[in-house]
């Protein structure tokens, strides 16, 4: 079982805003809309941090992409 700390990112101010926005949006989407969101979320959280992609999409509960270590 993977642990997603999506809700503690969602209340921090480590985070930047439209990264806490994406995850709030992803968090309380719809469960078919969810992969889609929480992908969404992990771009912006890359885009917004100096995280690598990987670890932006492990923050969020997703598995690693392709070329992840």
């Amino acid at each position: 079982m993977a642990l997603n700390i999506a809700p503690l990112l969602i209340h921090s101010d480590a985070v930047p805003g439209p990264a806490r926005d994406a995850l709030r949006a992803a968090w309380t989407a719809p469960p078919e809309s969810r992969a889609s969101a929480l992908e969404s979320a992990a771009r912006v959280l890359y885009s917004q941090t100096e995280l690598d992609c990987c670890d932006a999409r492990e923050l969020v509960g997703l598995a690693p992409a392709n070329g992840c270590s």
